[in-house]
């Protein structure tokens, strides 16, 4: 089970470091998943407080093909090989990529709305699809040897489906369990047969994201 702890365990040469990307360039309201988005001018603002909170001696990256992740790990691993895995890609939007949320058709929203783990988005994944091809990727890595830590940078939907996966969590809730705000780092460590995890930066930023329409928030919260 996944614990919080006020006192950090002891750190290992075999903690996984999950890292989200930084801020998209992409105006509130827009519906995007495997869009290829460019980062903001605060991006290495963002990309220097994820560096201060990793340790030394990051042994193997793992990272999404789409730029604002494969951008984000070359920077904070200069000189180092970066594994681009097309697994760790965020959800894809099918026809909804770079709509307004409040544009969507409400015979499409609306089902989704209510069961978006099983359900696929018009031409594109369901959460289920995400969580399962995350969960081989996520696997592998876990499984995989390296002379120290391990880094995944990757997309809020990725980072959920695996801390959903690692604690037991229904995916259903993993939104609301797991709040991870962009730049967010997250550790995972051995507890026993399992795994725990640690957030160790989440900074809110100045406007909320919004990735679902407006009028749901009320609706399903």
């Amino acid at each position: 089970m996944a614990v919080f702890l006020k006192d950090h365990p002891a750190f290992t040469m075999n903690d996984i470091y999950l890292i989200r990307h930084t801020t998209p360039a992409v105006a509130k309201g827009i519906c995007y998943g495997q869009t290829d988005l460019d980062v903001t001018e605060s991006f290495h603002e963002e990309a220097q407080l994820i560096r201060e909170s990793l340790p030394a001696g990051i042994a193997a990256i793992y990272s999404s093909p789409l730029q604002r992740c494969a951008l984000l790990a070359s920077a904070l691993f200069p000189g180092k090989a970066v594994t681009i895995l097309p697994e760790l890609m965020e959800l894809h939007c099918g026809s909804w990529e770079m709509q307004p949320w409040d544009a969507l058709p409400k015979h499409e929203i609306d089902p989704w709305m209510a069961d978006f783990v099983n359900i696929r988005v018009p031409g594109g994944e369901s959460y289920l699809d995400l969580h399962d091809r995350v969960t081989r990727t996520w696997t592998a890595i876990a499984a995989s040897e390296s002379a120290g830590p391990k880094a995944i940078v990757a997309h809020g939907g990725v980072l959920r489906s695996i801390l959903s996966g690692i604690s037991g969590t229904p995916l259903i809730d993993s939104f609301k369990v797991f709040t991870l705000h962009y730049g967010c780092v997250v550790r995972i460590y051995h507890n026993g047969d399992g795994f725990a995890y640690e957030i160790l930066l989440n900074r809110m930023p100045p406007e909320k994201e919004q990735h679902k329409p407006a009028s749901y928030y009320k609706k399903f919260t």
